[in-house]
Protein backbone atom coordinates (compact mmCIF):
# COMPACT_ATOMS: atom_id res chain seq x y z
CA UNK A 1 0.00 0.00 0.00
CA UNK A 2 1.33 3.45 -0.94
CA UNK A 3 2.21 5.80 1.89
CA UNK A 4 0.31 9.02 2.45
CA UNK A 5 2.16 12.12 1.25
CA UNK A 6 4.20 14.10 3.72
CA UNK A 7 3.13 17.51 4.94
CA UNK A 8 4.19 20.32 2.65
CA UNK A 9 3.51 23.94 1.74
CA UNK A 10 3.40 24.71 -1.98
CA UNK A 11 4.61 27.86 -3.77
CA UNK A 12 0.99 28.79 -4.57
CA UNK A 13 0.18 28.89 -0.84
CA UNK A 14 -1.74 25.63 -0.72
CA UNK A 15 -0.81 23.09 1.94
CA UNK A 16 -0.77 19.32 2.26
CA UNK A 17 -1.56 18.41 5.85
CA UNK A 18 -2.02 15.24 7.87
CA UNK A 19 -4.99 15.05 10.22
CA UNK A 20 -5.41 12.36 12.87
CA UNK A 21 -8.71 11.71 14.69
CA UNK A 22 -8.49 9.51 17.78
CA UNK A 23 -10.76 8.55 20.69
CA UNK A 24 -8.19 8.07 23.47
CA UNK A 25 -10.53 6.82 26.26
CA UNK A 26 -9.42 9.44 28.77
CA UNK A 27 -5.84 8.09 28.57
CA UNK A 28 -6.85 5.14 30.76
CA UNK A 29 -4.82 2.71 28.68
CA UNK A 30 -1.13 2.55 27.67
CA UNK A 31 -0.21 6.21 27.22
CA UNK A 32 3.30 5.41 25.97
CA UNK A 33 1.76 3.29 23.18
CA UNK A 34 -0.70 6.09 22.46
CA UNK A 35 2.10 8.63 22.11
CA UNK A 36 4.04 6.30 19.82
CA UNK A 37 1.03 5.88 17.50
CA UNK A 38 0.45 9.63 17.29
CA UNK A 39 4.15 10.35 16.69
CA UNK A 40 4.43 7.73 13.95
CA UNK A 41 1.48 9.25 12.07
CA UNK A 42 3.31 12.62 11.87
CA UNK A 43 0.10 14.67 12.07
CA UNK A 44 -0.23 18.43 11.73
CA UNK A 45 -3.54 18.31 13.60
CA UNK A 46 -4.77 15.77 16.13
CA UNK A 47 -8.51 15.72 16.81
CA UNK A 48 -9.00 13.93 20.12
CA UNK A 49 -12.13 12.55 21.74
CA UNK A 50 -12.43 11.50 25.37
CA UNK A 51 -9.43 13.60 26.28
CA UNK A 52 -8.95 13.85 30.05
CA UNK A 53 -11.50 16.26 31.53
CA UNK A 54 -11.48 15.79 35.28
CA UNK A 55 -8.75 15.88 37.96
CA UNK A 56 -5.54 17.46 36.57
CA UNK A 57 -6.77 17.03 33.01
CA UNK A 58 -4.61 19.84 31.64
CA UNK A 59 -1.44 18.25 32.98
CA UNK A 60 -2.35 14.85 31.50
CA UNK A 61 -3.13 16.34 28.09
CA UNK A 62 0.09 18.37 28.18
CA UNK A 63 2.11 15.22 28.86
CA UNK A 64 0.53 13.47 25.87
CA UNK A 65 1.18 16.47 23.63
CA UNK A 66 4.84 16.68 24.69
CA UNK A 67 5.37 12.93 24.30
CA UNK A 68 3.96 12.96 20.76
CA UNK A 69 5.63 16.11 19.44
CA UNK A 70 2.50 18.27 19.60
CA UNK A 71 1.20 21.27 21.51
CA UNK A 72 -2.26 21.78 22.97
CA UNK A 73 -4.43 23.92 20.73
CA UNK A 74 -7.75 23.81 22.58
CA UNK A 75 -10.33 21.62 24.30
CA UNK A 76 -10.30 18.93 26.95
CA UNK A 77 -12.34 19.63 30.06
CA UNK A 78 -13.59 22.94 28.65
CA UNK A 79 -15.20 21.12 25.70
CA UNK A 80 -16.41 18.10 27.72
CA UNK A 81 -13.86 15.79 26.12
CA UNK A 82 -12.99 16.78 22.54
CA UNK A 83 -9.59 18.44 22.14
CA UNK A 84 -7.23 19.53 19.37
CA UNK A 85 -3.45 19.22 19.34
CA UNK A 86 -1.25 20.66 16.61
CA UNK A 87 2.31 20.68 15.38
CA UNK A 88 4.46 23.77 15.10
CA UNK A 89 3.63 24.22 11.39
CA UNK A 90 0.23 25.57 12.39
CA UNK A 91 -0.29 29.29 12.89
CA UNK A 92 -3.21 29.65 15.28
CA UNK A 93 -5.73 32.39 14.56
CA UNK A 94 -8.32 31.64 17.24
CA UNK A 95 -9.91 28.85 19.29
CA UNK A 96 -13.29 28.29 20.92
CA UNK A 97 -14.73 25.46 23.01
CA UNK A 98 -18.49 24.93 22.86
CA UNK A 99 -20.67 23.02 25.32
CA UNK A 100 -23.78 21.54 23.71
CA UNK A 101 -27.23 21.49 25.33
CA UNK A 102 -27.37 18.94 28.15
CA UNK A 103 -30.03 16.25 28.05
CA UNK A 104 -30.83 15.14 31.64
CA UNK A 105 -29.41 11.71 32.33
CA UNK A 106 -26.95 11.80 29.40
CA UNK A 107 -23.31 12.86 29.21
CA UNK A 108 -22.44 16.48 28.51
CA UNK A 109 -21.08 16.87 24.98
CA UNK A 110 -19.12 19.64 23.28
CA UNK A 111 -17.02 20.76 20.33
CA UNK A 112 -13.39 21.88 20.31
CA UNK A 113 -12.89 24.33 17.45
CA UNK A 114 -10.09 26.43 15.99
CA UNK A 115 -9.04 28.40 12.95
CA UNK A 116 -5.46 27.80 11.83
CA UNK A 117 -3.20 28.56 8.89
CA UNK A 118 -0.65 26.43 7.06
CA UNK A 119 1.21 28.62 4.61
CA UNK A 120 -1.48 30.45 2.66
CA UNK A 121 -4.17 27.90 3.54
CA UNK A 122 -6.67 28.97 6.20
CA UNK A 123 -8.63 26.16 7.81
CA UNK A 124 -11.49 25.76 10.28
CA UNK A 125 -11.14 22.71 12.54
CA UNK A 126 -13.65 20.91 14.76
CA UNK A 127 -13.33 17.83 16.99
CA UNK A 128 -16.49 16.10 18.19
CA UNK A 129 -17.82 13.12 20.11
CA UNK A 130 -21.50 12.68 19.40
CA UNK A 131 -24.18 11.25 21.65
CA UNK A 132 -25.00 7.59 22.16
CA UNK A 133 -28.68 8.53 21.96
CA UNK A 134 -30.03 8.51 18.40
CA UNK A 135 -32.19 11.66 18.40
CA UNK A 136 -29.72 13.76 20.40
CA UNK A 137 -26.94 12.60 18.08
CA UNK A 138 -28.91 13.69 15.01
CA UNK A 139 -29.50 17.14 16.53
CA UNK A 140 -25.79 17.41 17.37
CA UNK A 141 -24.99 16.59 13.75
CA UNK A 142 -26.96 19.66 12.70
CA UNK A 143 -25.17 21.76 15.31
CA UNK A 144 -21.85 20.52 13.96
CA UNK A 145 -22.70 21.63 10.43
CA UNK A 146 -23.87 25.02 11.71
CA UNK A 147 -20.76 25.51 13.85
CA UNK A 148 -18.42 24.53 11.02
CA UNK A 149 -20.12 27.02 8.69
CA UNK A 150 -19.95 29.64 11.44
CA UNK A 151 -16.16 29.45 11.70
CA UNK A 152 -16.00 31.86 8.78
CA UNK A 153 -13.46 29.96 6.72
CA UNK A 154 -13.77 28.85 3.12
CA UNK A 155 -12.27 25.48 4.01
CA UNK A 156 -12.91 23.41 7.14
CA UNK A 157 -12.62 19.90 8.54
CA UNK A 158 -14.41 18.00 11.28
CA UNK A 159 -13.42 14.71 12.83
CA UNK A 160 -14.41 12.52 15.68
CA UNK A 161 -16.26 9.62 17.21
CA UNK A 162 -19.76 9.70 15.73
CA UNK A 163 -21.06 6.70 17.68
CA UNK A 164 -22.77 5.71 14.44
CA UNK A 165 -22.00 3.74 11.28
CA UNK A 166 -22.08 5.24 7.77
CA UNK A 167 -25.62 3.99 7.12
CA UNK A 168 -27.00 5.87 10.14
CA UNK A 169 -29.02 9.10 9.77
CA UNK A 170 -26.51 11.39 11.49
CA UNK A 171 -23.54 10.03 9.52
CA UNK A 172 -25.55 10.42 6.31
CA UNK A 173 -26.51 13.97 7.32
CA UNK A 174 -22.86 14.93 7.71
CA UNK A 175 -21.81 13.15 4.52
CA UNK A 176 -24.53 14.99 2.57
CA UNK A 177 -23.08 18.39 3.50
CA UNK A 178 -19.40 17.45 3.69
CA UNK A 179 -16.97 15.03 2.07
CA UNK A 180 -16.52 11.78 3.99
CA UNK A 181 -12.75 11.50 3.55
CA UNK A 182 -12.64 7.71 3.84
CA UNK A 183 -15.23 7.29 1.08
CA UNK A 184 -13.50 9.87 -1.13
CA UNK A 185 -10.03 8.28 -0.98
CA UNK A 186 -9.87 4.94 0.86
CA UNK A 187 -6.46 4.15 2.36
CA UNK A 188 -5.38 1.87 5.18
CA UNK A 189 -7.98 0.09 7.25
CA UNK A 190 -11.70 0.81 7.32
CA UNK A 191 -13.05 -0.22 10.73
CA UNK A 192 -12.23 1.78 13.87
CA UNK A 193 -13.94 -0.24 16.61
CA UNK A 194 -12.66 -2.25 18.33
CA UNK A 195 -8.86 -2.65 18.09
CA UNK A 196 -9.02 -6.32 19.08
CA UNK A 197 -11.82 -7.10 16.62
CA UNK A 198 -12.41 -4.25 14.14
CA UNK A 199 -15.93 -4.61 12.74
CA UNK A 200 -17.47 -1.14 12.41
CA UNK A 201 -16.55 2.37 11.27
CA UNK A 202 -17.85 4.86 13.83
CA UNK A 203 -14.97 7.38 13.66
CA UNK A 204 -14.51 9.65 10.66
CA UNK A 205 -12.96 12.78 9.21
CA UNK A 206 -15.03 15.12 7.02
CA UNK A 207 -13.94 18.04 4.84
CA UNK A 208 -15.71 20.87 3.08
CA UNK A 209 -15.85 20.95 -0.69
CA UNK A 210 -12.67 22.21 -2.32
CA UNK A 211 -10.34 20.27 -0.03
CA UNK A 212 -8.67 17.43 -1.93
CA UNK A 213 -8.58 14.15 -0.03
CA UNK A 214 -5.34 12.29 -0.80
CA UNK A 215 -6.08 9.30 1.42
CA UNK A 216 -7.92 8.42 4.62
CA UNK A 217 -8.19 5.39 6.88
CA UNK A 218 -6.83 3.52 9.86
CA UNK A 219 -3.00 3.72 9.65
CA UNK A 220 -2.39 -0.02 9.85
CA UNK A 221 0.63 0.05 7.53
CA UNK A 222 2.00 3.45 8.50
CA UNK A 223 5.73 3.06 9.26
CA UNK A 224 6.24 3.02 13.01
CA UNK A 225 2.64 2.13 13.86
CA UNK A 226 2.63 -1.30 15.49
CA UNK A 227 -0.43 -3.47 15.93
CA UNK A 228 0.49 -4.06 19.56
CA UNK A 229 0.49 -0.31 20.20
CA UNK A 230 -2.89 0.15 18.47
CA UNK A 231 -4.39 -2.53 20.69
CA UNK A 232 -2.81 -1.13 23.85
CA UNK A 233 -3.41 2.59 23.27
CA UNK A 234 -7.23 2.84 23.34
CA UNK A 235 -10.51 1.06 22.68
CA UNK A 236 -10.74 2.81 19.27
CA UNK A 237 -8.44 2.80 16.27
CA UNK A 238 -7.33 6.19 14.89
CA UNK A 239 -8.22 7.67 11.51
CA UNK A 240 -5.45 9.39 9.52
CA UNK A 241 -6.10 11.61 6.49
CA UNK A 242 -3.84 13.48 4.11
CA UNK A 243 -5.55 16.58 2.70
CA UNK A 244 -4.58 19.29 0.24
CA UNK A 245 -6.05 22.60 1.33
CA UNK A 246 -6.12 25.40 -1.28
CA UNK A 247 -4.72 28.82 -0.47
CA UNK A 248 -7.34 31.15 0.95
Amino acid sequence: MALLPDSATEPDGSATIRVLSYNIRSMRDDTAALARVITACAPDLVLLQEAPRFFRWRKKLARLAAASGQVILTGGGTAAGPAILCGLRATVERTEDILLPLTPGLHRRGFATAVVRFGGARLGVLSCHLSLQRQERYEQGGMLLDRLAGLGTEHAIAGGDLNERPDGPTFRRLAAGLTDCRTAAPWGGEFTSTPAEPHQRIDAIFATKGIEVLGCGVPLDQPGVREADLRAASDHLPVLAALRVPAS
